[in-house]
C-alpha cells in the first residue's frame, strides 16, 4: 500500500473571511470544483458546514462522504473521508492565511494510502487536477 500527498498552495487577492466561505460551504466548494456535493448532515456548531458535518460527493454508487473533523472559522477545515472508498487513511487539510501584500495564501494538503496497488497514482492525479482547476476559480466565486 502506497502513500500520496497532494500540496497546492495558492495566492489570491480575495479577503481571508471570503476564501474560507467558498471552501467552508459544501455546496460552493462542489461548485467551484465542478462535482456535484450536498451536505447531509448538519454541524452541531453556529455553522451548519462545521465540525460534523458530512458531505456526499458525487452521484449515486460513484459518491462518498466527507466528515469534517476541524472547523476553525477562517483558519481551519480538516476532513476526512468517512465511506467505502478506493482510498484509506485520507485526510484534507485547508490552511487559510493573510500575507503582508493583503491578500489571502490557502494552503491544501490531501494524504492518503491506496487500497488496490497503482491506485493511488490514478486517484491522487485525477484529484490533482480537478482541485487546481477548481482553485483558480476562486477569485470569481468568493
Amino acid at each position: 500500500m502506497a502513500s500520496y500527498t497532494i500540496e497546492i498552495d495558492e495566492t489570491f487577492d480575495v479577503p481571508r473571511r471570503k476564501v474560507f466561505a467558498l471552501f467552508a460551504d459544501h455546496h460552493r466548494f462542489g461548485k467551484m470544483i465542478g462535482a456535484p456535493v450536498k451536505r447531509i448532515k448538519d454541524s452541531d456548531q453556529a455553522d451548519p458546514n462545521g465540525t460534523g458535518s458530512v458531505r456526499k460527493i458525487g452521484i449515486g454508487p460513484l459518491s462518498l462522504q466527507e466528515t469534517v473533523l476541524v472547523f476553525e472559522l477562517d483558519s481551519l477545515i480538516e476532513y476526512t473521508i468517512t465511506s467505502l472508498s478506493p482510498i484509506r487513511n485520507h485526510m484534507g487539510r485547508i490552511r487559510f492565511y493573510d500575507t503582508q501584500e493583503g491578500q489571502t495564501r490557502v494552503s491544501y494538503t490531501i494524504t492518503f494510502e491506496d487500497i488496490v496497488p497503482f491506485s493511488g497514482k490514478v486517484v491522487s492525479a485525477a484529484l490533482e487536477q480537478g482541485l487546481k482547476r477548481g482553485i483558480r476559480r476562486v477569485p470569481e466565486l468568493a
